[in-house]
């Protein structure tokens, strides 16, 4: 697959060739389940303007760049989406400069791969990007840090798609306490685990589902589950329960930043089953100090920053084992 990081402060000609790109794929994972099971596009206006108004002018925008699609047009919002799964491993190690890591689980031929450094509104982002506008980790210029994992349940309720809540909170939060608000008030339509890091060094992970509502605690690290464990044959599965026991021993050691970051790129973290769609498909490191992104692979280094942003294009082949 294509890794490619792209800079376009407002919506243009860039996310458009995305859309182009990747609309098919989308057009089907959103109709799967039939387009009667999907909201009709007053619904999810209004569901827009009532948890997230600041970002439908943005959402009017895309539809037009999109030709005033109706599908593209719901599929955006993330109103009540489909559902679907994906793994990750996350930690937070502090210290002097503290810094997020994430290994992001997935399957190679569902992943967009685009990592866009953008202004969309009155903030710089360098977000990786998913469902086209939204985000599966990133940075703000504030300094404010989130990456998402899935929270292993098979309830699906009422909401939106979490990469347009982790898009909005990169859009318009400075602060832990801002996002953990977000989180809260913004209905989330599936179980996720969002580890959060801000420039002051606050940190958190939220436990967003939709059958227990949401709950903030100070921790460090998150997998794949939640407590009580909820859907079993996944979590081990994914040796859910083995990484997390493997991030709590790392934040607890004393080991420099870079060798923190380089156990995300081994056992048990590094995660090989990409056939069985939960490989590791990126490692990225974000740092709060100096708003910097690095992005790693086995025998790959790419080095990003909001202030020094090189657009470049890294092509990848993926193996299970």
């Amino acid at each position: 697959m294509y890794f490619r990081w792209m800079a376009e402060e407002r919506p243009g000609p860039v996310w458009r060739e995305s859309l182009d790109r990747f609309w098919p794929a989308y057009r089907s994972w959103f109709l799967g389940e039939g387009d009667a099971a999907r909201p009709d596009l007053e619904t999810c206006r209004a569901e827009l303007v009532r948890h997230m108004p600041e970002v439908v002018s943005l959402w009017e925008r895309l539809v037009d760049l999109a030709d005033g699609d109706g599908t593209v047009a719901r599929m955006l919002s993330l109103v009540d989406p489909a559902p679907y799964v994906t793994g990750c491993s996350q930690g937070v190690r502090m210290g002097r400069r503290p810094v997020l890591v994430r290994n992001y689980d997935y399957r190679p031929d569902a992943c967009e791969g685009v990592f866009l450094l953008s202004r969309w509104h009155d903030t710089k982002v360098l977000a990786a990007t998913d469902c086209l506008w939204g985000a599966l980790d990133g940075i703000n210029e504030h300094g404010l840090c989130v990456a998402l994992s899935f929270g292993g349940s098979r309830v699906v309720g009422r909401g939106f798609g979490i990469p347009l809540i982790l898009r909005y909170i990169l859009e318009f939060c400075r602060t832990v306490r801002e996002a953990s608000a977000v989180l809260r008030r913004v209905p989330c339509h599936m179980a996720y685990n969002v580890s959060l890091l801000d420039a002051g060094g606050e940190y958190a992970v939220a436990y967003l589902h939709p059958g227990r509502g949401v709950r903030v605690s100070k921790e460090q690290v998150s997998t794949n589950h939640q407590k009580p464990v909820e859907w079993k044959e996944y979590t081990e599965a994914t040796h859910s329960r083995e990484r997390r026991m493997f991030l709590e021993e790392q934040v607890e050691r004393k080991q420099s930043v870079g060798r923190f970051i380089e156990r995300f790129l081994e056992p048990p973290l590094y995660a090989t089953g990409h056939d069985r769609g939960y490989g590791t498909l990126y490692t990225v490191a974000y740092t709060p100090h100096d708003l910097s992104a690095t992005f790693l692979w086995p025998h790959h280094r790419v080095q990003q920053s909001i202030g020094e942003f090189a657009e470049s294009e890294l092509r990848l082949s993926y193996s299970s084992a």
